[in-house]
């Protein structure tokens, strides 16, 4: 362990004092597209983090039912549908029950201010779940 902080000292002494001469600097000339590629690279990043490894965005649903019954799933949709028509509903299967959920929301908070707007029709058994949302990025996420 003594001769690799010993060879390192080293390294870093000759260092120093190859940076006394002023001789031996070097100038480095940053390009300014270099900027505009670690931004779009950024973009890029945050993006791919937002999604599954199937290309479908990370968000939050409403989950409004879930029950043994079609019947009172399909008349569940059918009333957010007549309620809240700008938000989509999906209907699914997981045995043994169906499911109705609503929306899409990127963020935990959306769904609970839409939550919160909705309680006033259906005052209990909204839950707010985790699933694969439709989401279009916006113009100034896109390269």
């Amino acid at each position: 362990m003594k001769p690799v902080i010993l060879i390192v000292l080293t390294s870093i002494g000759s260092l120093l004092k190859g940076m006394a001469n002023p001789v031996d600097t070097v100038i480095f000339k940053k390009d300014s597209r270099l900027d505009i590629l670690v931004q779009k690279q950024a973009q890029a990043n945050k993006r791919t983090a937002m999604m599954t490894s199937t290309g479908l965005y990370k968000g939050f649903r409403l989950q409004m039912i879930s029950t043994p019954r079609r019947d009172d799933a399909t008349q569940m949709k059918s009333e957010l549908l007549n309620r809240f028509p700008d938000q989509k509903t999906y209907t699914l299967f997981q045995s043994p029950n169906f499911k109705v959920r609503m929306g899409n929301f990127l963020k935990r908070e959306e769904a609970e201010k839409f939550r919160a707007q909705i309680s006033k029709f259906f005052p209990k058994g909204i839950y707010i779940v985790e699933d694969t949302i439709e989401y279009i990025p916006v113009e100034e996420e896109l390269f």
